[in-house]
């Protein structure tokens, strides 16, 4: 159906043209699922562009890309347009970005069959509804009248999958879908996938960086380095007899669910050889706990409770949402607490609670003796510098105007942390090189670094404080598996030397696995679960949890 043959993409910079895509070719067949793997900036995205002749004007293409004997790269913009989203689709990588916020989400998946069939407006807008069921949506007649902003992540992604199939195209290309969904929607979404796949015999290019994910719905798999692809072939040789040193560094760069290295393995560490294959024994986890577990908690949650009320208008019933509902637990000094759950269980909730960032409804929040609730604003300010947050999205969290250096200084002088702004400074260059960056990067603005850069930035800023609770939340869940690694084994270094105590959030729950001591599972904004990490997963005593535990991705 699609062969891409010796595609090279280049753009010009400074008069200067900069090679980005080199000379890859792979094929699609029809009724197949292709998978490309590969960190941010090898090459995956762009190269689905291309396909849909989605390239800015200055991108310099050569090669061919035959879709039904034809060279789309001798297509016009008209030609495009009359195969884009009716033969061609795409279903891209974030869909609040990519969902129009000012138009209901029924109309944007009706422009689609208008623009593409001859259908009346009455037939749309049943056509619409059938497809919403068909990507199992709930209560189709109100989500048709529904803008973005008023449903849950795992509905925009199914709307957008609704606005891809509209016209049943026989190639599609799905960008990252499941980035940032919970395990359970993410396993709905692939089965959905799957099963529109086989209903239409659609052939379809799965672009993702989580390798587990695509080794479960791929047949076929092309992995991808700096704009070359270094390996492809069918998805289990590729995956169980890796030929290539990357390949086999993406695999083994995600914690592993039998044995807990003390470091994880990265892409560099394969590339030079120099692998840690430590274990972090069950004794000297157990010998750990037995150390923290006999201290006083630093923090004590005790039967906590936050209450928001929505009213839908003036004369409509109000209603209470229970977000956080009667939870309580303890978090020791130099503990990891692993906090998981579902979108809406009450998770980010909680934290911005304890970061009294929203106030209590009822119950205590006692951190080193001290009801934190009770506490007013100036007094809770003197605090605020002991519990800090690592946010999961760094580009936004930092200002764009500001240098990364000069970010990560202000909050240290807000708090009074050192005597002058000399010693600030040269706090601050000890600390970029401390979460591996250097002096150099002080003077560089954010979008002159990638994510796992900004990541580190974050940290940087978070820790410049020194503080004794921080809160990762999602901190790592948009990184790919390598740049993962890497700020995993960042986080667990810095626990180590400053004695730093994490609450990590996150819904990949093989990373919250090898990260947390204590594990938390939360649902409906109540706590369904709590004990070891360990014991939870090898034996979750709730069905729930269970759930959770079995959507995870075994591919590999």
């Amino acid at each position: 159906m699609l062969k891409v043959k010796n595609l090279c993409i280049s753009f010009f910079k400074k008069n200067i043209l900069n090679n980005i895509v080199q000379n890859i070719s792979f094929k699609v067949n029809k009724n197949e699922i292709l998978g490309i793997v590969g960190e941010s900036g090898s090459g995956k995205s762009i190269s689905s562009l291309a396909i849909l002749g989605l390239l800015p004007k200055t991108a310099v293409l050569k090669g061919k890309i035959i879709y039904n004997d034809v060279d789309l790269l001798q297509f016009s913009e008209n030609s495009f347009q009359k195969i884009r989203g009716k033969e061609i689709a795409m279903i891209f990588q974030e869909p609040m970005s990519s969902l129009n916020p000012t138009i209901t989400c029924g109309n944007q998946v009706a422009e689609i069959l208008q623009q593409h069939t001859h259908l009346s407006n009455n037939e749309i807008k049943e056509e619409v509804i059938s497809l919403f069921e068909k990507v199992k949506l709930p209560r189709t007649e109100t989500l048709f009248n529904s803008y973005p902003h008023q449903i849950s992540g795992g509905q925009k992604q199914r709307v957008m999958i609704a606005m891809a199939i509209a016209c049943k195209p026989k190639l599609l290309i799905a960008d990252e879908p499941t980035t940032a969904l919970d395990v359970t929607v993410q396993k709905e979404i692939i089965t959905l996938l799957k099963e529109l796949q086989q209903e239409y015999k659609m052939g379809i290019i799965f672009i993702s960086h989580d390798l587990a994910l695509v080794s479960e719905i791929a047949d076929n798999v092309v992995v991808m380095q700096k704009g070359r692809i270094v390996e492809q072939g069918a998805s289990k040789n590729v995956f169980l007899s890796p030929e290539k040193n990357y390949t086999q560094a993406l695999i083994n760069s995600k914690p592993n669910a039998n044995h807990r290295y003390k470091t994880l393995p990265t892409v560099d560490d394969f590339v030079h050889d120099s692998v840690d294959r430590t274990i972090y024994t069950n004794e000297e986890r157990k010998k750990f706990h037995q150390k923290i577990y006999n201290t006083p908690p630093l923090l004590e949650i005790i039967n906590l409770n936050k209450n928001f009320i929505s009213n839908s208008s003036w004369f409509s019933k109000t209603n209470i949402v229970q977000a956080v509902n009667n939870v309580s637990f303890k978090i020791y000094k130099g503990e990891t607490l692993g906090l998981v759950g579902e979108s809406g269980c009450g998770k980010t909730t909680l934290s911005r609670t304890i970061l009294q960032l929203e106030k209590a409804s009822s119950g205590q929040i006692i951190y080193e003796g001290t009801d934190i609730t009770k506490l007013s604003k100036s007094e809770f300010k003197r605090l605020r510098k002991d519990i800090q947050i690592i946010f999961q999205d760094p580009f936004s969290s930092l200002n764009p105007r500001i240098t990364a250096g000069d970010s990560i200084l202000e909050p240290m002088k807000v708090h009074k942390v050192l005597n002058s702004t000399k010693e600030r400074k040269e706090y601050v260059y000890d600390l970029l090189e401390k979460v591996g960056l250097n002096r150099n990067h002080y003077d560089r603005y954010p979008h002159e670094f990638s994510g796992g850069q900004r990541q580190r930035i974050g940290i940087a800023r978070t820790i410049a404080l020194q503080p004794k609770l921080i809160i990762c939340d999602e901190s790592v869940s948009a990184l790919d598996v390598s740049v993962q690694a890497q700020v995993l084994n960042l986080l667990n270094q810095l626990k180590s030397e400053f004695n730093f105590t994490y609450i990590f959030i996150s819904h990949d729950l093989s990373v919250v696995k090898y990260m947390a001591d204590q594990l938390v599972v939360m649902n409906k904004g109540k706590i369904e679960e709590i004990a070891d990490a360990d014991e939870i997963y090898e034996n979750p005593k709730t069905q729930y949890t269970k759930t959770l535990i079995e959507a995870i991705p075994k591919g590999l």
